[in-house]
């Protein structure tokens, strides 16, 4: 590894150095400036910790460490005649320590000639991205000590526009590494290293900017997002993801031409969406899309949170609420991130707005918001291209949120606790952390005694558990048994005599077969004594 003078950038932060021939284009270095006299200007600040030196301490263990697989491909491309860098995120993440085996590459060759060149190599190939100029593959390879499997894609230089009314990118080759990182979203993600001699190339000062947590655009953001308008979602799901602070003339922008995303594929939104709520920030890019105006046109239920409280405070403030929420599911969370939890957090309280009533005893009330909710929730969701059952997931820990508290805080009966594991189904362990989540209240006291009561409910589960069977409560008699039983065809008649025995099962437990029968024909027979007084009376 060379190390050179002004490596990865100099102190402007907008430009590598070199010759305007060669503007932005270094050898990769492991500590700024190692081998030149310092300036009297930079040795002021040798006092602050060099966020540079750190970054690229981190960059270059990364490299070193996917360097097998990476130069081999790259070697390929030079033997046919290419060029091929690791670009954009992979660069990005190699600085901060934290690249993968997903690893992006950009090269002069033509996608037709990147598939002659891979085929050989890789152990698997595919072209779903072919269109706009990408081919994508997979690699297996022996990498510190350890057999591994890269994922790859490899674009070919490339500028993307949108014209005014289109949802589809219009993409058009490039021949220059300049001319495909002038198109990309953010600085920093405008970075490559070219391989196999790992030159590093920064023409927009994306290190700088990656140093300073700070997401700009390569040209005006303006002209940035009139060509890709999602590039204002990726603003926030970035900020989100890594906990970057946004530009101030990017959220001016974001502001002025909110509504430009309205031409954006719902599912293009929705992605974006995903990506920012199961960040490791999301209140971040929340924040930043409910600002921006953003998250009025593809979330306008969340800003809706934000309603006027009434001069007593007699109600929380719903938005800031919500966001909290949202923050303690995540700290419940056991097996890392997880949708369903958090947006059923983000979206639990959107039917208060339309259910919020003032008292007169001076109280607001949202009765029913529940309800409202997992209908607006159903509705947001299936707009933004969600699958059902996501829809339907979202959307019944909504309905379920409250369920808890209508119990009141006396003692659980079992017919109470099998009827709440009973509604939540396989969503349960989601509604236990989704209602533990929900309780934001700033009164120790208070927050103590709910706690205790939702142990003392999850206690009463797991005791009912061992006792009998509460995944699936069924009937003890199916529908086949109802019919031989009672003689009868299939027909209505077998659907009330099922919901007859399931509320029988969660009012009573297991009946087994024989208090089951008998319990179905005494239902028969009130059924059947019923009916022929209706006739008589007729």
């Amino acid at each position: 590894m060379r190390v050179a003078g002004r490596a990865l950038g100099g102190r402007s932060g907008r430009s590598s150095g070199g010759t305007a021939g060669d503007r932005g284009h270094v050898p990769f270095s492991v500590v700024p400036n190692a081998n030149e006299d310092k300036s009297s200007e930079e040795k002021s600040s040798e006092d602050r910790p060099s966020a540079l030196s750190q970054v690229q301490h981190r960059a270059v263990s990364e490299l070193l460490r996917v360097s097998p697989v990476a130069d081999d491909l790259a070697r390929r491309f030079r033997i046919a005649g290419f060029s091929l860098s690791l670009v954009g995120g992979s660069v990005r993440d190699a600085l901060l320590g934290r690249l993968g085996n997903d690893l992006d590459f950009t090269t002069d060759a033509r996608p037709q000639d990147v598939l002659k060149i891979v085929r050989p190599w890789a152990d698997a190939v595919w072209e779903v991205g072919i269109a706009f100029g990408t081919v994508g593959c997979h690699k297996n390879g022996h990498v510190d000590g350890t057999d591994q499997t890269f994922q790859i894609e490899i674009t070919t230089f490339r500028s993307e526009s949108y014209d005014r009314t289109s949802r589809k990118p219009e993409v058009a080759y490039g021949d220059s590494i300049e001319e495909d990182l002038v198109r990309r979203d953010f600085t920093v993600n405008a970075m490559a290293v070219s391989l196999p001699e790992k030159t590093f190339i920064d023409p927009h000062g994306g290190l700088r900017d990656l140093a300073e947590r700070v997401l700009r655009t390569p040209g005006t953001p303006e002209a940035s997002f009139s060509d890709d308008p999602l590039r204002m979602m990726r603003a926030a799901r970035f900020a989100a993801q890594l906990d970057f602070e946004v530009a101030p003339e990017v959220v001016t922008a974001m502001k002025a031409m909110a509504e430009r995303i309205d031409i954006v594929s719902a599912e293009r939104v929705r992605d974006e969406l995903n990506k920012l709520v199961l960040s490791a920030h999301p209140r971040k890019g929340l924040t930043l899309l409910v600002e921006t105006g953003l998250a009025d046109r593809v979330l306008p239920e969340l800003p809706a949170l934000r309603l006027e409280r009434d001069e007593h405070h007699r109600h929380k403030d719903v938005y800031e609420h919500t966001l909290i929420v949202l923050e303690q599911a995540m700290a419940l969370e056991e097996d890392g991130p997880d949708l369903t939890l958090r947006l059923a957090a983000l979206l639990h309280d959107i039917g208060k707005p339309r259910t919020r009533r003032f008292e007169k005893d001076g109280r607001v009330s949202f009765h029913h918001h529940e309800v409202v909710g997992a209908k607006m929730t159903k509705k947001r969701l299936t707009a933004l291209k969600y699958s059902n059952d996501m829809v339907k997931d979202v959307s019944r820990l909504v309905e379920l949120h409250l369920r808890f508290h209508g119990y009141g805080t006396g003692d659980w009966t079992d017919s109470a606790v099998r009827r709440y594991v009973r509604d939540a189904g396989p969503l349960l362990s989601l509604l236990h952390k989704l209602t533990r989540s929900d309780c934001t209240t700033r009164n120790r006291r208070k927050a103590a005694a709910l706690s205790r009561a939702y142990d003392g409910l999850e206690e009463r589960i797991a005791q009912l558990q061992e006792q009998e069977e509460l995944d699936a409560i069924r009937p003890d008699l199916d529908g086949n048994e109802i019919m031989k039983i009672l003689d009868i065809a299939p027909g209505p008649v077998v659907g009330g005599a099922y919901t007859f025995l399931l509320e029988m099962r969660l009012e009573h437990g297991p009946l087994g077969h024989d208090r089951a029968v008998e319990a179905l024909l005494e239902w028969w027979r009130g059924r059947r004594e019923e009916s022929a007084e209706k006739s008589q009376g007729s």
